[in-house]
């Protein structure tokens, strides 16, 4: 298993090297690695792969591992493979706050960030809803999520509506469909605190989430606190799709699908599957970025609708074969 771990890292890396390589000017392996060496060189090949290229990698790569690794914990705790980061509620609250910003004339700058403060707000709303007792219910938890993001969406169809008539439909409809361009070094800083405080979080909630693969009633039984468990993966998993909302807008699909195709390679560990769901999602936002930006040159198509002719398909062929998440 961390002979696979280990595969899936240099992946991942090799993914976002080659990543550097794609772009409206061409640049050869040579170019890039001298650049990577020279951080300081004032050259155009530099500023390309340190200003342009570098930022925009380490933006996906960060909002693949940040989906993957949301919904391999909220699968695990539910027991239900088919549990989705943004059912937390996360991505609907903060894509109803930025219509609503963006259409009240609130600059892009700020959107984003309105985004984020929105989509924990949600999350915790989430939460207040499925609490029983001083723990979580899993089924009030789908539930609310489920309600809260279709009452979020109905907001968002209006918004976009209203804006019709105005120059903020073509941004809003722009952020929905995902995508990271535009972000830079600075985003991705505003972005490493709460996702250390989510890794901070989960890391005390390991063991419990290998207890309860043989069930919750078994699980307190052997003495995992269940309810705080509950608390904790929620708490991080919201703030690691906050986090991916504020980087790349809407990108469906990832905390879906890489979890499944994590646990067929390392296993159901909890120790293991959390890495390799980060790098296997790292690998393949990296490697969907690189064909978004080639596909429709000089035009770029948006991340999430690639990843979403992608993860259907894909989804549907691992529902079929009877995917697990225990």
């Amino acid at each position: 298993m961390m002979l696979r771990l280990a595969g899936l890292a240099v992946f991942a890396v090799a993914a976002m090297l080659a990543g550097l390589l794609v772009g409206g000017t061409p640049l050869s392996a040579h170019d890039v690695f001298s650049a990577l060496a020279h951080p300081r060189a004032a050259s155009d090949v530099a500023v390309i792969v340190w200003q342009l290229r570098l930022p925009r990698i380490c933006d996906v790569a960060f909002v693949g591992a940040a989906l993957a690794i949301a919904g391999a914990l909220l699968q695990a705790l539910l027991r239900n493979p088919l549990v989705d980061p943004y059912l937390t509620g996360v991505s609907a609250g903060a894509a109803a706050a930025i219509a609503l910003a963006l259409l009240a004339g609130v600059s892009a700058v700020a959107a984003p960030a309105i985004g984020f403060a929105a989509g924990l707000a949600t999350a915790l709303l989430v939460a207040a809803l499925a609490r029983r007792g001083t723990g979580l219910d899993p089924q009030r938890l789908i539930l609310a999520g489920i309600s809260l993001s279709a009452f979020f969406s109905a907001i968002v169809a209006l918004a976009i509506v209203r804006a019709q008539s105005g120059d903020s439909a073509s941004a809003i409809i722009g952020w929905l469909a995902g995508s990271p361009a535009g972000r830079g070094w600075r985003d991705i800083a505003l972005c490493l605190p709460y996702a250390a405080l989510a890794g901070l979080l989960v890391l005390p909630a390991v063991p419990a989430l290998n207890a309860l693969r043989v069930g919750e009633v078994q699980a307190r039984s052997a003495g995992v606190d269940v309810e705080r468990a509950q608390w904790l993966v929620l708490a991080a998993a919201a703030l690691l799709a906050a986090c991916s909302v504020e980087l790349a807008g809407m990108v469906g699909f990832v905390g879906l699908i890489v979890p499944h195709v994590a646990r067929r390679l390392v296993g159901f560990d909890a120790r293991v599957l959390l890495p390799a769901s980060a790098f296997a999602g790292a690998a393949l936002c990296t490697i969907a970025d690189a064909i978004c930006r080639t596909i429709v040159a000089p035009a770029e198509l948006p991340l999430g609708v690639l990843l979403a002719f992608i993860g259907v398909p894909a989804f549907l062929y691992l529902y079929l074969r009877g995917g697990s998440a225990r």
